[in-house]
């Protein structure tokens, strides 16, 4: 069995959102050997900095937060599908003849896994491929973005997913990751209330 990690790092020079600075997360020394006897950093960053789960709240006024979160939901066989052709957009024709079952959480690996940075123009997930998943019943849908969509005025592909309590992963890294099936880890923090969490996403496989 191997573990592949496929979390992005957290630094101040992170990609992030849009590259808008006020995302960067921010690293404070509090205390050090010059000054103390031990050493210890403060740590400021936005819950959907880097590889994180989205919760209904994010875009739905009342909607579940991290405290509804069930960790057995967030360790799952997940299906990886290669979709690196995809100039732009997923949609449901890019979906229809890959067997998506009930129940699956899958994991789009896409063109975006071969930036470093952030790309404004980075594939997403369209609202036509968004209703086919919901219309399934998967548990969950992962890409290698930091967002699952863009350019979609009312943001309805997030709105699809978490109509029906799909789980949302942004943020992966999948460029080392082949077509397959493997057991996915993404366990979010013990946070309460909040809109998303940052997770240490892992697949163990062969």
């Amino acid at each position: 069995m191997k573990i592949y990690d496929i979390s992005m790092e957290i630094h101040p020079d992170m990609p992030v959102y849009k590259d808008l600075p006020s995302k960067k997360p921010t690293f404070k020394n509090v205390a050090n050997f010059t000054d103390s006897s031990h050493y210890e950093t403060d740590v400021n960053m936005n819950v959907h900095s880097g590889t994180h789960v989205d919760f209904n709240l994010h875009m739905i006024d009342g909607g579940d937060t991290s405290s509804e979160a069930k960790l057995d939901h967030y360790i799952s066989e997940a299906r990886v599908f290669d979709l690196s052709y995809v100039l732009e957009t997923i949609t449901k024709e890019n979906l229809v003849n890959l067997a998506i079952r009930k129940n699956d959480f899958v994991l789009f690996k896409t063109r975006n896994s071969q930036d470093e940075g952030f790309n404004p123009n980075f594939v997403f997930v369209g609202e036509s491929a968004a209703n086919y998943l919901a219309e399934i019943g998967i548990k969950g849908v992962g890409i290698d973005a930091l967002g699952i969509e863009r350019s979609q005025t009312g943001h309805p592909t997030h709105k699809a997913l978490m109509s029906k309590n799909i789980i949302i992963l942004e943020g992966l890294r999948l460029a080392n990751i082949r077509s397959g099936t493997y057991t996915l880890i993404a366990l979010p923090l013990k946070l309460r209330g909040l809109d998303a969490s940052p997770v240490r996403a892992i697949l163990l496989g062969n």
